[in-house]
């Protein structure tokens, strides 16, 4: 049996307050029936992704946090620096739902026979506000999880590996043979780099520290090239050149590094051109930013001819551009493989009113390699 889901139930808000303060709260909301293709889920593992931090916390400078409320009802507030809210003017007075995916399991559900075919599952769901006690969403939103499988287990089971599988998937229908990846050590990196491993696709991994190099070496990549080293041009393109990668995916954005990416695959196209052109090598090179980890303007010192592109590449529009069967066997892929190519590792799991204390959002805001925290919204709360 399963329990019938509270009248309410709490959730986590970001609010932009129009003179420029962040606050973070809990707040009841009803929870309504559920249509008659659709389930209620009492959610019990949601992760706090990258995509996630940026409607959480934005560009609020987290130092000048303070913490009131109550212990059951934290109240974080935060400065957001005045140049920052040109950028915030959407959001401007919105209390708005935080959490892209989670898991739990399905508590009440619609009178369609897809919905009562899911009653006391446990799944995976990508629809947004999932930092909740409990979500109403539709049935084609959930990946019901392979029996044994935990909620903790399912609930990074769509961004980051549907992100890895659409990144390969983007590399052979563009037609390249291999691929380059920056912040390389994250979560979403090391997936990537089994999933290359895996099916036999050449990557080349870009980092920034000694210790992450070695990690993905230890976890078997072999070209990991570290942006802080004296030869790390010459080591990029050395890799470039033995892979053939003519593609990137970068989460850095800003800077000068998603130049130094093209500058190195023309370098490494170059080795093997058998004559000289005023316009570079002809071969297409193509760098995708997807993230923003630093916020600076992309810096691009041409040198690298005539052939290249930089633009940028989120999961949701391949997927909504991708054909519904590869969808559906990308996901069928992830739930086969969820405790193995697909795994997750969280740092600390925390409740709803944990995840606003000064001490996690630090923690999880720094974005450190290894710090992944899950917010499991059924832990020590009372609607």
């Amino acid at each position: 049996m399963t329990a019938a889901p509270e009248a309410t139930a709490l959730q986590l808000r970001s609010l932009v307050k129009e003179g420029g303060e962040l606050e973070l709260s809990l707040v009841s909301i009803p929870t309504p029936s559920p249509g008659p293709d659709e389930v209620v889920v009492r959610i019990e593992a949601s992760p706090i992704n990258p995509s996630d931090l940026w409607l959480l916390v934005g560009p609020a400078d987290l130092s000048t946090a303070i913490r009131s409320g109550t212990a059951e009802r934290p109240i974080v507030t935060a400065r957001i620096p005045e140049a920052a809210m040109k950028g915030m003017a959407g959001r401007v007075g919105q209390s708005m739902p935080v959490g892209n995916e989670g898991a739990g399991v399905v508590v009440q559900a619609g009178s369609s026979a897809a919905s009562q075919a899911l009653l006391g599952k446990t799944v995976a769901v990508l629809g947004g506000a999932m930092y909740s006690q409990f979500r109403v969403v539709a049935v084609a939103q959930c990946l019901v999880l392979p029996d044994g499988t935990t909620p903790r287990d399912g609930a990074s089971a769509f961004i980051n590996p549907l992100t890895a599988l659409g990144m390969i998937a983007t590399m052979r229908s563009e037609g390249h043979t291999a691929l380059a990846h920056t912040a390389a050590a994250s979560s979403l990196g090391q997936m990537l780099n089994r999933v290359c491993l895996q099916d036999g696709v050449s990557l080349v991994n870009i980092v920034r520290r000694d210790e992450q190099a070695a990690l993905l070496r230890e976890q078997g990549a072999t070209h990991v090239c570290n942006t802080e080293s004296p030869t790390f041009v010459d080591d990029l393109t050395a890799a470039l050149a033995a892979t053939g990668a003519t593609l990137a995916f970068d989460a850095i954005g800003g800077g000068e590094l998603a130049g130094q990416i093209l500058t190195a695959m023309e370098a490494a196209l170059n080795r093997s051109a058998k004559s000289y052109s005023r316009y570079g090598s002809a071969t297409h090179k193509q760098v995708y930013i997807y993230g923003g980890l630093d916020t600076s303007p992309t810096v691009l010192k041409r040198s690298f001819g005539m052939a290249w592109g930089v633009g940028g590449w989120l999961l949701t529009p391949f997927l909504q551009k991708s054909a519904p069967a590869t969808v559906q066997a990308l996901k069928q892929r992830v739930a086969a493989e969820l405790t193995t190519t697909f795994a997750t590792r969280y740092s600390r799991e925390v409740s709803l009113a944990e995840a606003l204390s000064p001490e996690s959002i630090a923690a999880y805001s720094s974005r450190s390699t290894g710090g992944k925290y899950v917010i499991n919204p059924s832990l020590g709360v009372t609607p």
